[in-house]
């Protein structure tokens, strides 16, 4: 819950972003999912620090001497012991 709490002003930061600017931007993103769609898939995810960490390494990466294609968020390790 708390969790939900933390990051809940940053995705609502890149809603606003994917519903205010980006449809008056040329469309440039290499990637699918688009970047802005990847930080709040990593925010759900992996929370705060690790999210935005994966976020931020995301945008950092899109530029036109980056990769391209198909570039999901990571799935959480899971290390149970049954």
């Amino acid at each position: 819950m708390l969790n939900k709490i933390l990051i809940y002003p940053f995705v609502v930061l890149v809603r606003f972003y994917q519903a205010a600017i980006s449809p008056f931007l040329p469309s440039a993103c290499r990637f699918e999912p688009t970047c802005s769609t990847y930080m709040i898939q990593a925010l759900q995810l992996h929370g705060l620090f690790y999210g935005g960490y994966l976020g931020i390494k995301r945008i950092l990466s899109c530029h036109p001497w980056g990769k391209r294609g198909y570039d999901p968020v990571p799935k959480k390790n899971c290390s149970h012991k049954d």
